[in-house]
């Protein structure tokens, strides 16, 4: 398994770990240069949004994957973790539903799944 299909699937995996809302990822790799995969989820709260978080900052750090840029994270409405290959994005449920990140980014291959990856 690739280096980034490994952090997207770890990444996938810790948002499900704290029943994050419709985890999903993109395979972006053949349509952008900015990373390989976006992983993304929404929390019902400011506390869950925290809590899906510190539990993929926690799984990376100890798959050995730290976080190159981490923003967004007081807020609670939108984080964004970079990973460099793979960009994490967690929301609250009205920042998902109004940046939409799936419609713009349709040109990826949209993956519900993580056996998928």
């Amino acid at each position: 398994m690739d280096q980034a299909k490994e952090m997207a699937k770890i990444a996938f995996e810790a948002l499900e770990d704290k029943k994050g809302e419709d985890v999903c990822a993109i395979d972006i790799s053949s349509v952008s240069v900015l990373a390989d995969y976006f992983v993304i989820a929404n929390g019902n709260s400011d506390s869950q949004v925290r809590a899906l978080v510190e539990n993929v900052e926690e799984k990376m750090h100890k798959a050995g994957y730290a976080a190159k840029e981490t923003e967004g994270h007081r807020s609670g409405a939108w984080v964004l973790i970079d990973f460099g290959d793979v960009i994490v994005h967690i929301f609250d449920r009205e920042n998902r539903q109004f940046y939409n990140l799936e419609r713009i980014w349709n040109d990826g291959k949209r993956i519900d799944d993580v056996n998928e990856l």
